[in-house]
């Protein structure tokens, strides 16, 4: 599978292109909206997400609720862009100083402004602001959402949480399962497992904002269900977990990835590292522990994988840091955007998204799946194998 995305933050519209999904999985608007509203949700969130209420409209590769296996269009149109057609509309303006009234020569530190300009010749950083922006994260949420009804066809399950805000870290994480550890963090406003560490988080989100700063911290995705092998050791290009990894830091914002125990393995002995094998003739083989999150060699061990991505604080800042005018070489603060003063808890609705993709579209390219029948039985005769290996 495969899939591309265009759009600008201010633009009429987002729109998504996916390719190589199979025929015969029900996939209906509703599906996706379901996860472009959590995306909306989470503390700390700005104006912008009262301006929009986003909604995919699928234009083909469906019918009568059934994927055709030919190409998916996704649009989410920005109710926001009626006031931005003069400033962001693809016809020459009529009124030139339109164009000049939102230019933008300041850049912003954090933000791609600069290096984007200095890469594409911009003297106004807004065409580089505008593509940049997380705003491009909801056209990936809905494709996430494709790939994720993929995954439940094929019995396998996708959660995600926020483990650490600001320097607040939630201690209470021993969930029973992804359902119970669902509908617990969906009735967060920080997407928390722990309450306590989540009004700890909330308070630290209003001591931020009323400072005119931001805040960032940790989310956590949690697959179950995934088969044994699915990835490779033959080439690096081949590893999953190598792949899952760079979905991550694709995120805007995101710094760091890391999985099970991830880090903290340098600071222990291998004995403590390394999950032992065990086996069972109802299980086959399985791992005393998890502390790989899933992963050995670059491919999956069968257990839940558990990766973690670490997202810096947002940098447009209502105090915002000093730049330099790229027009005049002058010292000025940089300009301001709309923007949250934290959005973990929307960055984990994108991560669950970009690895509930990436596993989905290793599963496709390893099995028979030209019709979402056929890759369910291939999928669950891989899962038999390992049984009876």
């Amino acid at each position: 599978m495969r899939y591309l995305t265009a759009g600008e933050s201010h633009g009429p519209q987002l729109t998504a292109i996916v390719e190589g999904v199979p025929s015969g999985l029900s996939l209906t608007a509703d599906n996706i909206n379901q996860d472009l509203a959590r995306r909306q949700k989470g503390y700390g969130r700005g104006r912008r997400m009262q301006i929009e209420k986003d909604t995919v409209e699928i234009t083909s590769g469906v019918r009568h609720g059934k994927t055709l296996a030919s190409p998916i269009a996704l649009i989410i149109k920005n109710d926001d862009f009626k006031h931005w057609t003069g400033i962001m509309g693809t016809e020459e303006p009529v009124d030139g100083n339109q164009e000049i009234k939102r230019k933008v020569t300041k850049p912003r530190p954090g933000h791609a402004d600069l290096n984007g300009a200095i890469k594409y010749h911009h003297r106004d950083m807004r065409n580089v602001l505008e593509r940049s922006s997380a705003r491009e994260t909801a056209a990936r949420v809905a494709v996430g959402a494709v790939a994720k009804k993929i995954l439940a066809e094929l019995d396998i399950h996708v959660a995600s949480h926020v483990t650490e805000i600001g320097g607040v870290t939630a201690e209470q994480t021993n969930y029973t399962s992804l359902k119970e550890l669902q509908e617990k963090t969906e009735q967060s406003p920080v997407r928390c497992f722990d309450e306590v560490a989540g009004a700890k988080m909330m308070k630290a989100i209003d001591y931020a904002k009323e400072n005119g700063d931001s805040i960032g911290g940790i989310v956590e995705v949690i697959v179950e269900g995934v088969p044994a092998g699915l990835g490779s050791y033959v080439h690096y290009d081949r590893k999953l977990d190598a792949k899952i990894a760079a979905a991550i830091v694709s995120i805007n914002a995101f710094k760091g990835v890391e999985f099970g125990i991830g880090f903290d393995a340098a600071h222990e002995f291998g004995s403590n590292v390394h999950d032992e094998i065990t086996w069972s003739e109802k299980q086959g083989f399985s791992r005393k522990s998890n502390r790989a999150g899933g992963f050995e060699g670059g491919m999956t061990t069968g257990m839940p994988i558990v990766v973690r991505g670490v997202m810096k604080p947002i940098p447009t800042l209502y105090k915002p840091l000093e730049s330099i005018d790229i027009e005049t070489k002058e010292l000025y603060k940089a300009s301001i955007e709309r923007s949250d003063s934290c959005a973990v808890p929307a960055a984990a609705v994108v991560a669950e998204a970009v690895v509930a993709w990436e596993i989905a579209s290793s599963i496709v390219e390893e099995f028979h799946s030209d019709h979402i029948e056929a890759l369910r039985a291939d999928v669950e005769r891989c899962r038999q194998q390992a049984r009876d290996f």
